[in-house]
């Protein structure tokens, strides 16, 4: 079961429910893959919202590995959309938020 206070976000992914957590050593992975030089511009990269399926990738692999799945990449790249790519997004948005201290923002529509 994830755990929130330590940035910790369960999502399922076909028939299995994985947690998904950005470490420290996840960040230091990401900036590699994605070749940004320093945190801020990982942020800066991630707010952009503009993301290619390869970043989803890495995002995931690291976030997944960071929630303690042995996975790389090739393996995270077969995982299953049977649910859609939104599940998989909204807790890869939670869990940045958690790692950059941002509020997740309410998914809900607004009220009257």
């Amino acid at each position: 079961m994830a755990n929130r206070r330590r940035g910790e976000v369960s999502v399922a992914i076909g028939d299995r429910r994985y947690t998904l957590c950005l470490t420290l050593g996840a960040l230091a992975e990401l900036e590699e893959a994605l070749g940004a030089s320093d945190l801020t511009g990982l942020a800066a990269r991630f707010a952009e919202g503009r993301l290619a399926s390869r970043d989803l990738i890495a995002l995931l692999g690291a976030t997944l590995r960071g929630g303690g799945h042995d996975l790389d990449d090739a393996a995270v790249a077969r995982l299953p959309l049977s649910g859609g790519i939104e599940p998989i997004a909204t807790a890869l948005g939670e869990a940045l938020a958690a790692a950059f201290g941002a509020e997740t923002p309410d998914p809900s529509p607004p009220g009257p």
